[in-house]
């Protein structure tokens, strides 16, 4: 059995993970981190990880990148590990999270999915293939609420794309003040939003009379918190080091 603590309890991915895991036999919800403080289920929640009233096994972290220092202080002087799936963050907090996992084990992607990081092989295998014959454009849509764009996934296809082609590739995000033809160097990254629209992407190889689409649609929440879950429990009892969704693809 896994105990985990959900950081972001009662923001609408929180919520989804303990529904998630109230239907498994091989993990439970022990406490939950959260400003908001109002308890809907059978176990605490407290307003920082500091206050705590039992260690877990491991933390799922689904709230916003403010909550990154408290989160990483809190399991480096635990031993816990971390699953981070919040999106967001800024190259200084993306290396903060590295320089965490020298000491503890984290699971940090963009992207919690296992459809979406097969989209991400599958891209890089395209990548391969076409080379500089096609074009690279990546579309991405998600719901009104959602605040970053492009979406952390957006970013986490392009630099999979790019590393494949020894990032030879420049991002370009708007081109309504570009008066000018598309550069063979660009991967284009165009953003979305409306309604109430989970999460879709679309990664675009343009060529000369043949266009490949390679698109994952995901219907629900449901998808990125099972995806959670199972990376909670694949790094419990884990070294420390950076895991990701790659390890179980």
């Amino acid at each position: 059995m896994t105990n985990i603590a959900i950081c972001g309890a009662n923001g609408k991915m929180g919520k989804t993970i303990y529904n998630c895991i109230k239907e498994r036999e091989d993990c439970t919800v022990v406490a939950g981190i959260d400003l908001y403080t109002e308890q809907y289920a059978d176990f605490p929640i407290v307003e920082s990880p500091d206050k705590l009233p039992v260690k877990p096994d491991v933390i799922i972290d689904f709230s916003n990148p403010a909550s990154l220092d408290a989160l990483l202080d809190y399991c480096l002087s635990t031993g816990t590990p971390v699953v981070v799936a919040s999106t967001g963050y800024i190259d200084e907090q993306i290396a903060k999270i590295k320089a965490a996992a020298e000491q503890i084990p984290v699971f940090f992607t963009f992207n919690m999915s296992l459809g979406i990081n097969l989209l991400v092989t599958l891209a890089k295998k395209a990548a391969s293939v076409l080379g500089d014959q096609f074009d690279i454009e990546i579309v991405e849509k998600h719901h009104n609420q959602k605040i970053d764009a492009p979406s952390g996934t957006a970013i986490m296809l392009a630099n999979a794309i790019n590393e494949t082609l020894d990032n030879s590739k420049t991002y370009v995000y708007d081109r309504h003040s570009r008066r000018q033809k598309r550069e063979k160097s660009e991967i284009g990254m165009h953003a979305i939003r409306g309604g109430t629209i989970v999460g879709e992407h679309d990664v675009i190889f343009a060529g000369h009379d043949e266009v490949i689409t390679l698109s994952h649609s995901a219907a629900s929440k449901t998808v990125f918190a099972e995806g959670s879950i199972n990376a909670a429990i694949f790094i419990k009892d884990r070294e420390a080091g950076l895991y990701d969704m790659s390890l179980m693809v």
